[in-house]
């Protein structure tokens, strides 16, 4: 690969999670201090997501696919996206804004898979150089975060008090519109699929339906899915819960889960190798419960350093779990259908998990308001009760589960 076309899926890949990293953490806060929205609101907005990650495989599958360059799709979705963030920044009203944050999140979300594909064609040994093109992806989340805690300060108590989170839309507006012409300049991504026949089963991976036949990979599926309840909460509620707690500098304090994920996602090969699969998989679902049992004792005060610690998990609780999954599935995937099987497990994750896993998030929070802020403890107990039930479960349901580790 050429040095300039590195450099170019480099910046690709940085402005591509800077724009995810830059409203998403803080979202919470903004919805709870500028428009007054409840939990279950909030809920709602954090769930468009899902509905985008639903819908992103048919925007893929039957358009990107098959018709256009990913390139010109890619800087397509993203002026669009630009549109609909600066609406965001204007937005006082909950029932404006939440069309707008549907509308980018289903432009946003297929966004994601065309990233990879404009890098994949470029790569002689993916294997090799798509680490190096995607760590700039999570250092793009964490600039994000650094420049809204530390540059502008819209996440200090002040600067929320006087709305100015609503500067981080305007930020993401801004560098969406950027990917969104640079990506004209982006190497050529003809469509993969181009005059082939393609049908729903297709797009949504139920061929790997089959796979559910497997005991223990039924385990696993459904595991999946509802450990992205106690997820959910980590996204809907790690900024308010910061900002309600004191805490300055929370946006770049909350970027420091992503700094771990690499550092975890770099340890991986190490414990497949030592522990393998099975104990790999089953540490990342034990580390939701330590995390959120960490937020609820915790506290602003002496015992800052378990909540510290319970945002460093990161790393361990998605790189352990989901990451060990991806491979997991792909071990019991035939060769035939490994796509169509980390399609499956993307859509019941992201899609119908999440979706579930806001909704629930919503309603716990809106049940535990205290005067004009929360009961934390009670909010983060929850989910660590699910995801250790969770935890059992799949423990008990693969105590005879071998699963060989291979490099």
């Amino acid at each position: 690969m050429k040095a300039s076309t590195r450099v170019q899926l480099s910046i690709m890949m940085f402005l591509e999670f800077f724009i995810w990293g830059g409203w998403f953490v803080t979202m919470g806060t903004f919805l709870g201090n500028n428009l007054s929205a409840s939990g279950a609101e909030t809920g709602m907005a954090y769930s468009t997501q899902s509905w985008g990650a639903i819908i992103a495989p048919f925007i893929i599958g039957l358009i990107a696919d098959r018709f256009f360059n990913a390139e010109k799709i890619l800087a397509v979705l993203h002026l669009i996206g630009a549109v609909l963030m600066y609406q965001m920044s204007q937005t006082t009203d909950f029932n404006v804004f939440y069309p707008y944050v549907l509308g980018y999140m289903i432009a946003y979300m297929p966004t994601l898979a065309l990233v990879n594909s404009v890098s994949f064609n470029q790569m002689t040994d993916p294997s090799k150089d798509f680490p190096f093109i995607r760590v700039w992806g999570t250092i793009g989340w964490i600039v994000a975060g650094l420049l809204i805690s530390f540059a502008f300060k819209w996440d200090s108590a002040e600067s929320i008090g006087n709305g100015l989170l609503a500067n981080t839309f305007l930020m993401t507006a801004i560098a969406s519109a950027l990917l969104g012409i640079f990506s004209f300049t982006l190497p050529k991504t003809p469509p993969s699929g181009k005059g082939e026949k393609v049908s729903v089963s297709d797009i949504l991976g139920l061929d790997a339906l089959k796979l559910l036949k497997d005991r223990n990979f039924l385990v696993f599926f459904l595991s999946s899915v509802l450990i992205c309840i106690p997820l959910a909460f980590y996204y809907q509620n790690l900024s308010p819960f910061l900002t309600e707690s004191g805490v300055e500098n929370s946006t770049a304090l909350a970027s420091i889960g992503q700094v771990s994920e690499v550092v975890f996602m770099l340890l991986l090969p190490f414990f497949f190798k030592k522990y393998g699969f099975k104990k790999t998989i089953l540490v990342g679902m034990l580390a939701w419960t330590l995390r959120y049992l960490l937020f609820a004792y915790g506290n602003t005060g002496d015992l800052f350093f378990m909540v510290i610690t319970g945002i460093v998990l990161h790393g361990i609780c998605y790189d352990f779990f989901f990451v060990s999954g991806q491979i997991y599935t792909d071990s019991k995937a035939g060769e035939k259908i490994k796509s169509a099987a980390q399609g499956l497990i993307t859509l019941a994750t992201y899609g119908v998990g999440m979706l579930v896993g806001f909704y629930v998030a919503g309603r716990i929070t809106d049940a535990n308001i205290v005067g004009e802020g929360h009961d934390w403890n009670s909010i983060w107990i929850f989910p660590a009760i699910f995801a250790a039930a969770v935890f059992v479960i799949f423990a008990l349901a693969f105590k005879n589960e071998k699963i060989e580790y291979t490099e």
